[in-house]
């Protein structure tokens, strides 16, 4: 639970290489958190520099294609350090849609992580939230989810998905104590879209675990990352499709 200053002191990262999951973990450790689980596939994560700030960390195996061995993950985590203040989703896969639309087996393959894989430990995560009275599960959503486009409607159409579940499960979870957190960045750059020519408002994983922190602390329930997103996505959204269609890659 949170500490008498109102700290988080428990977090688990689910992708524990992620480096938007681990600016944001640095921060709260920063905030106040001394106890981590990082659950990666493999179960390895880098753990030095959250140790080298005061936090005990545990490091876990999590393969997120392996719904069957979701809930016992998070009972696993939650046993090394208690109740989880906050749990943080933060794997998946971006893909490319000339190799989707090439290989339908590997599209179907990377929306059962991107989306399934998601659904299943968020719905073990708020199981245990709502059991302990208390807890955030913070959604990485996307605003490829918001309006999908066809240079990347595979992943667009699974962070679509998630954004409906997160949406969904925050109603759920109204009144247990636990609450659901979505953020929606735009593109964020970073490894994961090394090479790729950055989109208009572009962010980087210190920004939007900057966006997360401001939503913990005020308790907003969705963060656009950059705000202004927002505003601009209210618009995108009335574009008629033949338009939408012509917008650039």
């Amino acid at each position: 639970m949170r500490n008498a200053l109102g700290s988080v002191d428990t977090v688990l990262l689910l992708g524990g290489r992620s480096e938007i999951g681990l600016a944001i973990v640095e921060r709260l450790v920063r905030r106040g958190a001394r106890r981590v689980v990082l659950a990666a596939r493999g179960g390895t994560a880098p753990v030095e520099e959250l140790e080298r700030l005061g936090a005990e960390v545990h490091v876990l195996d999590f393969d997120a294609a392996r719904p069957e061995t979701h809930a016992g993950l998070i009972e696993e985590a939650a046993a090394k350090v208690g109740d989880l203040d906050v749990v943080i989703p933060a794997f998946g896969v971006l893909g490319s849609q000339a190799v989707y639309d090439a290989d339908p087996v590997a599209a179907a393959r990377d929306v059962a992580v991107n989306f399934g894989g998601h659904v299943s430990i968020g719905l073990a995560a708020a199981r245990r939230l709502r059991e302990q009275g208390h807890g955030t599960l913070v959604v990485l959503s996307s605003v490829a989810g918001v309006r999908v486009r066809k240079a990347n409607f595979v992943y667009g159409s699974a962070k679509a998905g998630l954004d409906g579940f997160a949406q969904g499960l925050a109603d759920a979870l109204h009144g247990s104590g636990a609450r659901v957190v979505v953020v929606r960045p735009g593109f964020v750059i970073g490894r994961m879209t090394r090479g790729m020519t950055p989109a208009p408002m572009s962010v980087t994983a210190a920004e939007v675990a900057d966006g997360v922190m401001e939503a913990l602390d005020t308790r907003k329930v969705t963060v656009w990352v950059p705000a202004r997103l927002r505003l601009a996505f209210a618009v995108m959204r009335l574009l008629p499709r033949p338009i939408w269609r012509r917008l650039p890659r």
